[in-house]
């Protein structure tokens, strides 16, 4: 992994963590990161902006995409991992594809149960198409 692919990894990794840690505070993102000691690092903000900014849209795509999953049913790991990556596609500087199913994937293998990886690849290819 390149440098910068090592760097946008951890940024990923960063963003699940802000993101799960204001659902299970019940916060906003803004009010979890002004309580931070240390500030995020930049891509891991624009990650989030992204995340909020497409927030509906998102999970409006994941909800017609996770067939006989509902939100409301889904671990919440994989919807903040599902969110997080539609919303990097619907960037207008999004990464390749390919590297955002990748790294979602990937979280979704770190830090989610042993069937969401292929629930995670499933739901996003199909996201990927229809915003293709």
């Amino acid at each position: 992994m390149s440098e910068l692919g090592a760097s946008r990894h951890r940024s990923r990794e960063r963003a699940v963590e802000l993101l799960y840690e204001a659902a299970m505070k019940d916060r906003s993102v803004a009010v979890v990161i002004n309580e931070l000691a240390v500030a995020p690092d930049a891509y891991t903000l624009v990650l989030l902006a992204a995340s909020l900014e497409h927030h509906d849209r998102a999970l409006e795509l994941i909800s017609r995409f996770s067939i006989d999953w509902s939100l409301d049913r889904m671990a919440l790991l994989d919807r903040l991992i599902l969110t997080l990556a539609t919303s990097e596609m619907l960037t207008d500087d999004a990464p390749p594809v390919a590297v955002i199913l990748d790294e979602a994937v990937e979280l979704a293998k770190t830090y989610s149960t042993d069937g969401s990886p292929s629930f995670v690849n499933g739901v996003l290819s199909a996201i990927a198409d229809e915003i293709a």
